[in-house]
């Protein structure tokens, strides 16, 4: 009986040693990214990427962009605290035709290699 519980100690050890402990993003949209679906020219074209702090420090937006200059990128300005939510508002240039665009997201979550994080937005413009 010793040795089962020696095991289990050990055992629960080890997983608390794994854990990352620091700030974790989770954004609420599926795999990271927005559909528009099919939209109008005269849609506003602004949409959010919603946003939660899970970890156990505070998270820092360090910069979010688009190569391209048809998407503004606006993030929060201040730190978000642990458990509270934040957002990043993407603005795309409404030109006909197919949306396939990426977001990179630098940040200090420690639950992204490097902390970056690529956000996706997709749909067509008629």
């Amino acid at each position: 009986m010793k040795n089962v519980i020696k095991f289990i100690v050990i055992v629960l050890f080890s997983v608390a040693g794994y854990s990352q402990n620091g700030p974790k993003i989770e954004f609420s949209a599926p795999d990271n990214t927005i559909d528009y679906g099919k939209i109008s020219k005269s849609d506003n074209a602004v949409r959010s990427f919603e946003f939660t702090n899970t970890g156990d420090a505070p998270l820092t937006i360090i910069s979010a962009q688009s190569t391209l200059s048809s998407i503004v990128v606006t993030k929060p300005g201040s730190p978000i605290l642990p458990g509270k939510k934040g957002k990043i508002d993407v603005k795309y240039n409404m030109t006909a035709g197919p949306i396939r665009k990426t977001i990179t997201v630098e940040t200090n979550a420690v639950n992204y290699p490097d902390g970056r994080v690529a956000l996706k937005i997709k749909g067509e413009v008629l």
